[in-house]
């Protein structure tokens, strides 16, 4: 057995337990590694996971054939981004080997990283970044995968094509924004960043151009006087929606991409085919209205992913992006550093040293 935070029911933070005797993790796979974990960190979306958010489908996607009886989820280990070293490798995994230091984001159908070993996918892992300690590497796998899907896979921007592009960022504080603010730099774009005024001193010293403070005044006015952009990332959703694409360039492959979706909520809501459904119609048909404006709506979604984390280390260890650090917990602090989350206003990531034995 091993030392673990475990909730076994959904609610507020006094669901969160720590238990000395969850069941130590097997491979039940080849692909599959056991990693001995040195650090964690905490994401919104362990906040809504232990209120029950998402939870009709990811239990689908736990047990998709309905194999076993219902309840099976718990307990239930919260925590995605892990930092730490290979116990023990399956058969078919070849590319690493015990004893290696290595990070990865474990996606939110899996039992979580709030523990001392963890159970991943080898293609969900890579070598850590040489440079950081592990408390340091914990801050970035979830957000940086989460950030690199919004604005690489789902909008299309790389190194080759980003250089001059102008890119406003709504919500640039939080990680997954100081993560953004990085990456569209070392890519050579112009980054408009969008925080509270107490923020901006961090914005700009990640490189943000232009540095807007959405509490000093009307935030749609404030935008409106700046040039048209290429490229928009919302990490804030609601009403931002219904002007941020009016900032867009028309006609031009402009993008907006928004990590904020109903597809969870639809899902718990309506059940899993009515929610499916729903959810098509909302982004088929505001994709369309958008499309018929001239500029694209997307949707963006965190994706698991062990080559995207390579090329995210050699952006790090190159110095192009720097782990945002807001507070270090330990590990028995962790109903502590769910309640720092839940205050909001980070600047930058919660991280849980789960090796140290205070």
């Amino acid at each position: 057995a091993m030392p673990s935070w475990v909730i076994d029911r959904y609610g507020r933070n006094d669901v969160l337990l720590f238990s000395r005797d969850m069941v130590f993790p097997t491979i039940h796979f080849p692909n599959e590694v056991i990693i001995k974990v040195h650090a964690a960190s905490l994401n919104p979306i362990d906040l809504s996971m232990r209120s029950g958010y998402g939870a009709t489908a990811l239990n689908m996607k736990r047990d998709p054939l309905k194999l076993k009886s219902m309840d099976t989820e718990f307990p239930l280990t919260l925590g995605r981004d892990v930092s730490g070293v290979i116990m023990e490798c399956g058969l078919s995994v070849s590319y690493f080997k015990p004893g290696d230091e290595v990070w990865a984001a474990i996606p939110p159908w899996k039992q979580g990283t709030l523990s001392e070993f963890v159970v991943a996918s080898g293609n969900e892992v890579s070598f850590k970044p040489k440079c950081l300690s592990h408390t340091e590497a914990a801050s970035l796998p979830y957000v940086g995968l989460t950030a690199w899907s919004a604005v690489n896979q789902v909008g299309g921007l790389n190194q080759s094509n980003c250089r001059g592009k102008r890119v406003l960022i709504l919500g640039a504080s939080g990680g997954v924004g100081t993560f953004a603010v990085q990456l569209l730099k070392a890519w050579g774009a112009h980054v408009t960043a969008v925080c509270s005024h107490d923020a901006s001193t961090l914005m700009k010293k990640l490189g943000a151009d232009d540095v807007i403070d959405y509490k000093s005044g009307n935030l749609e006015e404030q935008l409106k006087t700046l040039p048209l952009f290429d490229f928009i990332l919302d990490n804030v959703g609601g009403s931002t929606e219904k002007w941020a694409l009016d900032l867009l360039k028309k006609w031009s492959g402009a993008t907006y991409v928004t990590l904020v979706t109903p597809f969870l909520i639809n899902m718990d809501k309506l059940g899993v085919a009515d929610g499916m459904l729903q959810t098509g119609v909302t982004v088929g048909s505001k994709t369309v209205k958008h499309l018929l404006k001239g500029v694209h709506y997307r949707w963006a979604f965190f994706m698991p992913s062990g080559p995207s984390l390579d090329e995210i280390a050699e952006l790090v260890d190159s110095g192009k992006i720097q782990p945002v650090i807001d507070q270090v917990f330990s590990f028995s602090e962790v109903p502590k550093a769910f309640l720092k989350l839940e205050g909001g206003h980070a600047r930058g990531k919660t991280v849980i040293d789960v090796i140290s034995k205070k």
